[in-house]
């Protein structure tokens, strides 16, 4: 499973470092280039990921019909447009195209659906643990070598690394990465919009939404209030990112372990919402920048005790030929809350009297008590109930008893892998057993 799984997880660990590398001096940047205002700033931060929410669904579309290989690497090529134009760019107008590029190349959810089509279920979790991670931790990296590089090298040598990432990151698909198997699906006559009304799916969505949205808001307003208020340096932002990336990774272990080992999905959840809560009542509300550091440091410890745990979550709740648009669906979500998160953080982040404290101020009374809706709202998700799978040979099978699946109690979904020819059928252990899913298929 790992052989075949790390090539797909280098794949978006490289694309999300190209994406983190910049946020801790992104916002400086682009306040220093002619005609930038606080709003613009903001939709440079978060102007990748208005395009990414809009080509999500399109692009898992795109995969479930014409091949996870071939969009991922269209995605890619468009991620290394971007990245080049941004490089490149001295003006508003020009970063503002890069980032927008950037984020057309939106490969996220097909990159989750491709690991889902090539482990098995009992295997999936440390699958999309295994991703997770290896998005945290390119976050870490990106926290540590982005201020270095960044505040030495400029802005722009972080944008042609980015560029580079992604070429690299298409010879690895096309190298290391088998072919998906052929899946054939039973649920073709069912609604294909009915996913969109799941409770528990419409929970996630907006859980990603906001996480992403506080992210973002907290990328806005760090490096600015650090440099502006504080009188710190751009090559000295490292000094408080590294703590606060060590601090979030210690976090992410046992976090993942419990809800992954242990089935406590939602309690990991309100636990790091919780954290969000603190962290920005520290960060609004500090008198002191000791206070605004320990604010940056519980908000990393938040974010990482999500993050690992948010995709396998979201694919527990839904049938396997829903993966694409309902990841796609999930990322949108999630880039929307970045573009948003961005782009409020940008209108209403302004400087009064010489500082910007005040402003931020308000702004952090608003993120806490949406922290504590969200809080109310993660109580009533329930944790995802384990299921099994059986594996039969269809050569064992008489294909014609196939239908009588559909109304076997117990028997969640079924589907057929024609490249490994066999027939996978998810249960409820505590309804039926394998043995008579097996009968009633002879």
């Amino acid at each position: 499973m790992f052989k075949t799984i790390m090539p797909l997880s280098l794949i978006i660990s490289f694309r999300f470092l190209g994406l983190f590398i910049v946020l801790p001096l992104i916002s400086v940047y682009a306040l220093s280039l002619p005609g930038a205002t606080t709003t613009l700033v903001g939709i440079v931060i978060g102007g990748y990921a208005i395009t990414q929410m809009i080509f999500q669904v399109p692009f898992g579309i795109m995969s479930d019909k014409l091949g996870r290989k071939e969009t991922i690497i269209m995605g890619l090529l468009l991620f290394a447009i971007g990245s080049i134009f941004c490089a490149i760019a001295t003006d508003m107008l020009t970063l503002l195209l890069g980032r927008f590029l950037q984020g057309a190349g939106a490969i996220g959810a097909v990159v989750t659906a491709m690991i889902s089509d090539l482990v098995k279920e009992e295997q999936r979790p440390k699958a999309m643990a295994l991703m997770g991670g290896s998005i945290a931790a390119s976050f870490a990296i990106a926290m540590l070598l982005g201020p270095i590089i960044g505040a030495y090298a400029g802005i722009g040598s972080l944008f042609w690394l980015t560029a580079l990432l992604a070429i690299a990151s298409i010879f690895i698909l096309v190298k290391l990465v088998p072919n998906a198997p052929h899946v054939t699906h039973t649920y073709h006559n069912h609604s294909k919009t009915a996913f969109l009304l799941k409770p528990d799916l419409i929970k996630m969505n907006i859980t990603n939404f906001l996480q992403k949205g506080m992210m973002t808001f907290a990328f806005m307003i760090i490096p600015i209030i650090l440099t502006k208020s504080y009188g710190w340096e751009l090559t000295d932002l490292w000094k408080i990112y590294l703590p606060a990336m060590i601090a979030g990774v210690l976090a992410m272990g046992p976090a993942a372990v419990m809800a992954e080992k242990k089935g406590k999905f939602k309690e990991v959840l309100l636990v790091g919402i919780v954290f969000f809560a603190l962290s920005f009542s520290f960060i609004g509300y500090a008198n002191t920048q000791i206070l605004f550091l320990i604010g940056i440091i519980i908000f990393f410890i938040g974010f990482n005790m999500h993050e690992p745990i948010m995709q396998s979550l979201t694919t527990r709740y839904i049938k396997v030929h829903e993966k694409g648009k309902v990841l796609g669906v999930f990322n949108s979500f999630g880039y929307l809350g970045t573009f948003i998160g961005g782009f409020v953080g940008g209108m209403y982040l302004k400087e009064i009297d010489g500082s910007f404290i005040e402003s931020l101020h308000n702004i952090s009374m608003v993120v806490v008590a949406i922290s504590v809706a969200w809080l109310f709202l993660i109580f009533t998700l329930p944790n995802p109930l384990k299921k099994k799978n059986i594996y039969i040979d269809i050569e064992q099978c008489d294909e014609n008893k196939y239908t009588v699946l559909d109304t076997l109690d117990g028997v969640d979904e079924w589907y057929l892998n024609n490249t490994e020819k066999l027939l996978i059928v998810k249960y409820d252990h505590d309804i039926t057993n394998e043995d008579t899913i097996k009968k009633a298929l002879k």
